[in-house]
Parts: C-alpha cells; sequence; structure tokens
C-alpha cells in the first residue's frame, strides 16, 4: 500500500514540475558568460601540460620559429572553433529543481529520470510532445547555445588577451566576465555552485588522502 502511495506520490510530483516547466526563463548574460567559460576553461585544462611543439615558417625556411602548443594560438583557435566552443552547451539540460543558474547542468534533471523511470515500467507519461523529442535541447538551452556563439564573436579579441597575457594570474571567468561583459550588479550568478558536487570533491579527495596515509 505504501509502494502504491509512493509511486502516485512521485507520479504528482512529476506532473506539478511539468506544470512549472511551461514557462520558459531565458538564460541571462550572467548564466551565458558563465557556461562559456567553465567549458573552454575545462577544454584547455584538458591540453595545458602537452609537451608537443609547433614549427613555423616555410617548408625551405632553414630558421623555422618553434613553439610550445600549450602557449600556441593554434590551441586556442581549435578549443574555441574546432568545433565550436558553444556546441558544449548543447548537451546541458533544465534542472528546474535546481536554483538560479544551476538550473543549467549535464545530464538528464531528476524529473526526466524519473519520467523515463516510469516509462520503463509501463506507465504511461504524456508530455505534449513525442518520446524522443524528451532529450532534445530545450527552448533555455538553445537560447544558452545561440547567445554563447554570440559572446565568442563580440569577445574573441578579449578571450585572446586572456589567454595569452593573463591566463596564469587569472581565471578566464573572472577576466571575462567580472571584468569585462558584466556590470557588478549583473555578475550575482557567478559565486553560484552546487553544493552537493563540492561535497562529492571533498569527500573524495579525503578518501585520496587516507588511502596516501595508509600507505
Amino acid at each position: 500500500m505504501n509502494s502504491k502511495r509512493a509511486f502516485f506520490a512521485t507520479l504528482m510530483f512529476c506532473t506539478f514540475i511539468i506544470n512549472q516547466t511551461t514557462e520558459v526563463t531565458l538564460p541571462t548574460l550572467c548564466e551565458v558568460c558563465k557556461y562559456l567559460t567553465v567549458e573552454l576553461q575545462a577544454l584547455l585544462s584538458e591540453t595545458e601540460k602537452s609537451k608537443f611543439v609547433l614549427e613555423t615558417g616555410h617548408g625551405l625556411d632553414t630558421k623555422k620559429k618553434k613553439i610550445q602548443y600549450q602557449y600556441s594560438e593554434l590551441r586556442l583557435t581549435e578549443a574555441l572553433h574546432e568545433p565550436h566552443i558553444c556546441d558544449r552547451l548543447l548537451k546541458y539540460n533544465v534542472h528546474n529543481e535546481k536554483k538560479g543558474s544551476l538550473r543549467f547542468a549535464k545530464g538528464r534533471s531528476e524529473t526526466l529520470k524519473t519520467l523515463h523511470g516510469l516509462r520503463e515500467k509501463g506507465v504511461k507519461v504524456d508530455l505534449g510532445i513525442p518520446e524522443d523529442l524528451w532529450d532534445t535541447p530545450s527552448v533555455e538551452v538553445s537560447d544558452l547555445h545561440r547567445k554563447c556563439i554570440r559572446l565568442v564573436e563580440d569577445h574573441e579579441t578579449d578571450i585572446e588577451d586572456w589567454y595569452f597575457g593573463h591566463q596564469t594570474v587569472q581565471s578566464l571567468q573572472e577576466y571575462l566576465c567580472k571584468d569585462i561583459v558584466l556590470l557588478p550588479t549583473e555578475s550575482g550568478c557567478l559565486a553560484e555552485t552546487d553544493q552537493s558536487q563540492d561535497t562529492k570533491k571533498n569527500l573524495k579527495g579525503e578518501v585520496s588522502e587516507g588511502k596516501n596515509n595508509e600507505l
């Protein structure tokens, strides 16, 4: 009996959340800049320790200049445009159970996970759209992607200035978003962090430290 009550309570909760999502809240400039910089910084970190060396100059030039890939313009160009950095934002979904800018996150929202689970159990779930479209980018995510592309177009020079002159002393998010793109009154979302993720990272660090101490 209790399991049936829990089942219907879950179904009613999902219905409530779905009804709430009919009101679209488009991403703010702060959210766009925040997730652009999160993704670009993450992508650059994947190649920051590369030992690859580039040689520039003509084929017959005996005095070719050698440049480390990790400091090269090619590395930044590839991160920004091959494919476009903003395409990474299409992997995000709107998590209406989270507040502020944290509503944008990768992976299925808790609501969609529950609905897929109900569907797999044979429950008829009607969202008003075909099931194969449940996981397509929402209006908010599509707008996040579009505004991200525009932001890169408008501030590519600023990104280059950070890359060549400031990346060792200042994060891209602080340099681009806080200091250039946003007014002080618009930058509140930059301080929003997922405490559950922070807790997981701290626990992981404690476990690793414990193992090291045992050794």
